[in-house]
């Protein structure tokens, strides 16, 4: 029998996660969260004034993440989570050496993204945070078994993609398509 996935659709600020990440999770009948939502007050305000998150900051809302993460997993509910996972750390934190938790990376360039952030309405984080968020990814490697999306498609497509593979790359330990929770 087999367990639920949660799929963490992962990206710099701007990269389309939540843009992705709800309709992927409409589409495969899946629990949808924002992981902005999980953030606390103080990062909030410190991000709206351009101060760039500290891993000290990024710590309580790393485990409020894992902790829906964790939470779906012991419910048996497959998800999705917007959440930016800049570095390799955070990713190992909120997957915890389970196969079930899959990153999906959403891949674009810095300019393509300070575009999308200064036409963007009603978020906390100003184009100039976009260097910042640069500087500190580590793009996820291949041991990691990302599922990598290139944003310049249109957002369909980057769905249809995301579904294809996780239908059809399961990696050691996962055997579930994106139907079955």
């Amino acid at each position: 029998m087999s367990g639920p996935t949660v799929l963490v659709v992962m990206g710099v600020s701007g990269s389309g996660k939540s843009t992705v990440g709800q309709p992927l999770a409409a589409r495969l009948g899946w629990d949808f969260q924002e992981g902005d939502d999980l953030h606390p007050k103080a990062n909030i305000e410190k991000m709206s004034h351009g101060h760039p998150l500290t891993d000290v900051d990024r710590a309580p809302w790393l485990t409020a993440v894992r902790g829906w993460i964790d939470r779906q997993v012991a419910a048996g509910r497959s998800g999705v989570i917007a959440c930016s996972a800049l570095k390799r750390v955070y990713r190992d934190r909120l997957r915890n050496g389970r196969p079930e938790v899959r990153f999906v990376y959403l891949q674009g360039d810095a300019a393509t993204i300070r575009g999308r952030v200064e036409h963007r309405q009603g978020h906390f984080m100003p184009v100039g945070m976009v260097d910042s968020q640069f500087q500190t990814l580590e793009p996820p490697t291949p041991d990691e078994h990302p599922i990598v999306v290139d944003i310049r498609q249109p957002v369909g497509a980057q769905i249809d993609e995301i579904v294809r593979a996780t239908s059809s790359s399961a990696h050691p330990g996962e055997g579930r398509g994106p139907g079955q929770v």
